[in-house]
């Protein structure tokens, strides 16, 4: 059973709200546990119109039993000094590592992820070997005690997956009960393979519409992957 074991989730600018709700859903019901969200500065997140604040300052925390990187548009954070520091220091000590959706670029950009095998969004998942990780389109992926999970929705999955070593699978499958976790998709739609090119071309279409540029985004990726292998760290 767990006791007195501290969650830490560092957010930033572009954090993807559900990657994060659905795993704290899981492990808010998790006896002993202690959740803590984060951001440089302690500096309030938006996603749209919702705001979060107050957010413990990132910097300050020295330890944490599980690390949960959430993910979204990742490019600005991987090139914020203070906010990878702090995720290569927290995640030295920690039981899991483990992340999100595009949370495992963060994860691989501070050096987490060499040769082991991680999860990310479709989207994205083929940068993970360009910080030495191996792409694994599994919902939820373990490679050891770092624990990945897919995009934005797999994190519920991820949350119950995780629930069930923190604790026992008896309580991880109260926790899905009490969330009526039994998805049921109006359509077969949640992977590019099983939809058609003009579906998979929409999705970037409507990020742009929506001020959220996917192209670009994986082109700043790609250069901050370049940096990485060259041996370069964060700007400040």
């Amino acid at each position: 059973m767990a006791s007195s074991l501290v969650i830490v989730f560092p957010l930033f600018p572009g954090v993807t709200y559900l990657d994060f709700m659905g795993p704290q859903t899981a492990f808010s019901m998790i006896p002993g546990v202690k959740q803590i969200f984060a951001s440089v500065g302690g500096q309030p997140v938006s996603e749209g119109s919702l705001t979060l604040a107050p957010l413990a300052r990132l910097e300050d925390l020295e330890r944490c039993d599980v690390l949960c990187v959430p993910g979204g548009f990742v490019a600005k954070a991987m090139q914020d000094r203070i906010f990878m520091d702090a995720i290569r220091r927290l995640a030295s000590t920690a039981r899991y590592v483990t992340s999100v959706c595009t949370g495992s670029l963060l994860l691989g950009a501070a050096g987490l992820l060499e040769g082991r095998r991680a999860a990310c969004h479709w989207s994205m998942r083929d940068l993970l070997p360009l910080f030495g990780a191996i792409p694994d389109p599994g919902r939820v992926v373990r490679d050891g005690h770092v624990v990945t999970g897919g995009g934005i929705t797999a994190g519920i999955d991820f949350g119950l997956t995780l629930a069930a070593e923190l604790a026992d699978p008896a309580i991880a499958q109260t926790v899905q009960l009490t969330m009526e976790y039994a998805p049921e998709p109006p359509f077969n739609a949640g992977r590019p393979e099983a939809v058609s090119e003009e579906i998979v071309a929409r999705v970037q279409t409507l990020t742009v519409e929506n001020g959220m540029d996917m192209p670009a985004e994986y082109a700043l990726v790609q250069r901050v992957a370049a940096d990485y292998r060259r041996g370069s760290a964060p700007a400040a």
